[in-house]
């Protein structure tokens, strides 16, 4: 949400005000972006100020812009530059350069900009230049919320009606987030609809708590012995609580408590407790929703009684590294009984798992994985280059400490 907050801020006329902004590297990366198209965005604490003169005011950045790690950032700024009339150079650090964008570039070259990248235009560094874009219909090929959100966000800037069709329901912060602008965006069915060249007010808004971050500590708290968490002011958009869904599913003691609603975002509390799991089957329709906290998944299902089958997720292999091939080298090392899958993950329990040195694999939810695996290992875990956590949640250590004291 931090993310698509400041792209509306940069895109609406007049100011914005952000509170509880997540300074991680990656959301950082996006207000830098806008800095660099002339957009005045100040940071107070956790407090972003953003003066706009509108979606149509941005100027050419004189320099390549640096998505470092951040594919939100590049994806979803792929949309803004794509109604942009002007050239950009955009690049990334190695990990961001191995993932591909032509899941964007095709989509938004079809309603009318002009991308070019390496290896025929795939992969970052790529240059674009935007321009007047005509509307279009376009059914994703696969779930995914950034695709999605860059063609709505291409869409502002055509003449007409752009429609994307998804094929089961992904996060909707980014429609959430139109709306909290004064825009108009409609779904009928999985068919989400917006119309160009509306124009956009600035706001004050407050960004909850992310329900991906809190997943960490919520499977610490079920996997911990005599445990019991209260995790407040957290956003329980039901797009995002596929993973305490499923962990439902395997018998964790999970209630939600709905306190207040901040800008069309449920918000509450989670309460938690140490809990008896089992194994189950996670794939089709539910994937999409659990996508970021599969690696969590795994390591619940190796304290959980019975087999656990994750399918149908071989998105994972396209993140911040192979997520399915680092999620079964980490768990192993700690003594997990599990297995890759072309699509996914086998994994049996419950197993003791041991200490160990493991790699982070420069990926922020590999880290905090391990991290959380060292709650129930007999010995302590290692982390090579923990630092990669930065990326989304500079505080985790901080907050960890915090409840385990």
């Amino acid at each position: 949400m931090s993310h698509r907050s400041v792209i509306f801020g940069a895109l609406a006329k007049g100011k914005t005000v952000i509170h509880q902004f997540l300074l991680g590297e990656d959301c950082l990366r996006t207000v830098k972006a806008f800095e660099q198209m002339g957009v005045r965005i100040e940071q107070t604490g956790q407090t972003i100020e953003i003066e706009s003169k509108g979606a149509y005011q941005l100027k050419e950045p004189l320099y390549p812009i640096d998505f470092g790690n951040s594919g939100t950032t590049a994806r979803l700024m792929l949309g803004v530059l794509a109604g942009q009339p002007f050239h950009s150079v955009l690049v990334g650090d190695d990990s961001l350069s191995k993932r591909p964008m032509d899941r964007v570039t095709v989509p938004i070259q079809e309603m009318g900009a002009q991308t070019d990248g390496r290896l025929g235009g795939k992969f970052l560094p790529m240059s674009i230049r935007g321009g007047q874009l005509s509307p279009m219909t376009y059914e994703l090929p696969v779930n995914s919320a950034q695709v999605k959100s860059a063609v709505l966000l291409a869409g502002l800037f055509a003449k007409g009606t752009t429609t994307v069709i998804e094929p089961t329901a992904t996060r909707d912060h980014t429609e959430r987030m139109i709306r909290a602008f004064g825009g108009e965006i409609s779904r009928e069915g999985q068919h989400i609809s917006i119309q160009g060249g509306q124009e956009l007010q600035g706001t004050e808004l407050t960004i909850p708590g992310d329900i991906s971050s809190a997943s960490f500590f919520v499977t610490g708290a079920i996997l911990a012995n005599n445990s019991q968490l209260v995790i407040q002011g957290v956003g329980l958009n039901e797009t995002r609580t596929g993973i305490l869904d499923v962990l439902k599913q395997m018998g964790a003691q999970i209630t939600l408590e709905q306190t207040e609603s901040i800008g069309d975002e449920p918000v509450g509390n989670i309460h938690v407790e140490t809990s008896s799991l089992k194994g189950i089957t996670i794939s089709g329709d539910m994937i999409p929703r659990v996508i970021d906290e599969i690696p969590l998944l795994a390591l619940a299902a190796t304290q959980a009684e019975g087999e656990t089958i994750i399918r149908d997720a071989k998105e994972l292999r396209f993140k911040e590294t192979d997520r399915i091939e680092a999620v079964v080298q980490v768990l192993s090392v700690l003594g997990a009984k599990i297995t890759a899958l072309d699509d996914g993950m086998k994994i049996t329990g419950p197993t003791a798992l041991k200490g160990g040195q493991v790699s982070s694999y420069g990926d922020h939810r590999i880290g905090m994985m391990a991290a959380i695996a060292s709650f129930i290992t007999q010995e302590e875990v290692a982390i090579e280059n923990p630092s990669c956590i930065n990326i989304s949640y500079p505080n985790f250590f901080e907050h960890l400490d915090s409840i385990t004291k």
